[in-house]
């Protein structure tokens, strides 16, 4: 009987587990990614869950709305600038270069007062991501606008989805959606990175 019922419960588990791949498994990512990166991808997602939610058990809907964003902005601080940025690195060692590659790119940042010229994140020109925006944008409004933006800026700036947009038009951003929390968790690492890496530019 004991072994019958451990048979049944690992089972449940299994199809849970299953489940919850297989949801985050969108046809957008499935078109555009390998089963390998998609996975990578779900690696970054709950990467950014986690350090939104401060490591607390909860999802991703609910820790995004009961983050203080206006008092945060308001401070100078915004919730992502928490993000712990050498962990972040530790993140990009973990999934596949190749992933990397079709989400960013690395530029030139020029400091004409101070003379420095610094690394800085951008967006993949046509990669795998920026074709995951536009094929996610034939039906959602929003994100057709912001993958117009980035396509043009090759840059993620923080103008182009901002958190009001995110609360207010819930139809277009449903937290629940796996294709809506990798887009927001790739923004929001993109201006972690852009403003905490300190690294000097040197032709590669």
């Amino acid at each position: 009987m004991r072994k019958t019922i451990i048979l049944v419960f690992g089972v449940i588990i299994l199809q849970l587990n299953l489940s919850c791949k297989s949801q985050y498994s969108t046809t957008e990512l499935n078109k555009n990614f390998t089963s390998e990166q998609v996975a990578d991808l779900y690696k970054i997602t709950e990467f950014f869950k986690s350090e939104m939610c401060l490591h607390l058990d909860s999802d991703f809907k609910t820790c995004f709305e009961r983050t203080p964003h206006e008092y945060l902005e308001a401070t100078g601080n915004p919730f992502w600038m928490n993000i712990d940025f050498e962990k972040q690195k530790k993140l990009y060692s973990q999934i596949s270069q190749t992933t990397f590659n079709e989400i960013w790119n690395f530029g030139k940042a020029s400091y004409p007062d101070s003379g420095l010229e610094l690394k800085s994140i951008g967006a993949v020109y046509n990669g795998k991501y920026q074709k995951f925006l536009s094929d996610f944008g034939n039906h959602n409004k929003a994100i057709k606008k912001y993958a117009e933006r980035i396509a043009e800026a090759g840059d993620f700036v923080s103008l182009y989805l901002t958190y009001w947009q995110i609360l207010k038009y819930k139809k277009d951003f449903n937290l629940n959606d796996p294709n809506i929390q990798l887009i927001i968790a790739i923004h929001y690492l993109s201006l972690n990175d852009q403003e905490k890496r300190k690294d000097k530019w040197e032709l590669e």
